[in-house]
């Protein structure tokens, strides 16, 4: 004859309801962070890509003052980023990619600012960095536009540019694509325009996903759910792209 086992009893106390918060984390926040965490691997893979190709490539072993736009050796990346806009022909090595990072990275203070207001329920102040953070965002990809306007037209003296050989002659290297480079080896085209574009999608995405937030911070949406938890969640997103930034920028401008 069978005997019936009765199930273990659980204490109350360690039962799951469903409705708890690992480490007071709501369920948007955490997929947000799944995603920043996938999005970590994909730039990583990238950065690394360029680490082993740049350094696997002839560097310049002259001084700085002597080098010359060569596809025989790595560009220096003084040499190739600096033109300023409105200040044509004076070099200013680094100055306006710099200014870009300030801006990008200033954006970031703002979103800090507008979660904070949310944290207070402060439906304007939400509004006003919000719109301040989404004027970065743009100021951001219209510099980056003309970085890759200026990069894609090539330098203004074709006489610097880098050479290939045409029909037996030596013949300047003329804008720059996917193909060809006037700075160096098309590898270096390639990987700026990868990189960088990558980057600058990030950036347009997170700029529309700020535009969402605001409309739905000025129409009250938030202010009738009782929280400002989706501008928190759209904060970590922004945060993470200006992070990436900081790491484009070593790699690519630095290195």
């Amino acid at each position: 004859m069978s005997v019936a086992h009765a199930a273990p009893t659980v204490p109350e106390n360690l039962t799951w309801t469903g409705g708890s918060e690992p480490l007071k984390a709501s369920y948007g926040k955490l997929m947000m962070w799944f995603f920043l965490l996938s999005d970590t691997f994909t730039f990583s893979a990238l950065l690394v890509t360029y680490g082993m190709i740049r350094f696997s490539q002839p560097a310049w072993k002259g001084s700085p003052s002597d080098f010359y736009f060569s596809t025989q050796h790595w560009p220096i990346p003084e040499k190739v980023f600096e033109a300023v806009p409105f200040l044509h022909g004076i070099s200013l090595p680094l100055v306006f990619v710099g200014i870009m990072t300030f801006i990008l990275i200033a954006s970031s203070v703002t979103m800090v600012l507008a979660v904070e207001a949310g944290h207070r329920g402060d439906r304007k102040d939400v509004e006003k960095w919000m719109l301040w953070t989404i004027v970065g965002g743009f100021t951001f990809l219209g510099s980056q536009a003309w970085e890759w306007g200026h990069f894609i037209h090539g330098p203004e003296d074709l006489s610097l540019a880098a050479k290939q050989l045409v029909d037996g002659v030596m013949t300047p290297i003329e804008g720059a694509n996917l193909v060809r480079n006037p700075y160096g080896p098309p590898a270096f085209a390639d990987l700026f325009f990868f990189i960088t574009g990558f980057h600058g999608t990030h950036v347009f995405s997170g700029v529309i996903l700020n535009i969402l937030i605001f409309f739905n911070a000025a129409t009250g949406v938030y202010e009738r759910r009782g929280h400002y938890e989706m501008v928190e969640k759209v904060g970590l997103y922004w945060h993470f792209v200006d992070l990436v930034w900081v790491f484009v920028f070593t790699f690519f401008y630095l290195v």
